[in-house]
């Protein structure tokens, strides 16, 4: 009967877990009102893999270019700045990026490309 009660909490429970707490999440990039001139194509997903989180932009990617851009996390419209991992050098196509392990990306709901040199958001892809 133990066994039954925690099978049922544990289909419950991953009933509620986000895909971030489940190690992988994923979004689409969307148009910042004010910023159309840096519309950015494709998407992004978070992964983890031998205990190491990964960034994984997709085929489609593609960003217009822009001053200091540069990739990281945010929550809610918020950027965080102690997120930024990486400069964002190549502007079009599947990129890989290893996560320093001081940004924990199950914290964030939203992934930036962040304009560093003016302090403002470029693109975002909210993460689910």
């Amino acid at each position: 009967m133990k066994n039954v009660i925690y099978g049922v909490f544990a289909l419950v429970f991953a009933a509620f877990v986000t895909p971030a707490m489940a190690g992988e999440a994923s979004g689409q990039f969307t148009v910042i009102s004010g910023k159309e001139k840096y519309t950015t194509a494709g998407g992004v997903t978070i992964k983890k893999q031998g205990g190491k989180s990964y960034v994984v932009l997709s085929d489609d990617f593609k960003f217009p270019g822009a001053p200091d851009p540069q990739l990281g996390f945010g929550n809610n419209g918020s950027y965080d700045k102690s997120s930024t991992f990486t400069k964002l050098t190549k502007l079009a196509g599947s990129q890989t990026f290893e996560l320093p392990a001081s940004v924990d990306p199950s914290k964030y709901n939203e992934f930036y490309v962040w304009c560093v040199k003016y302090s403002v958001p470029l693109s975002v892809a909210k993460l689910k």
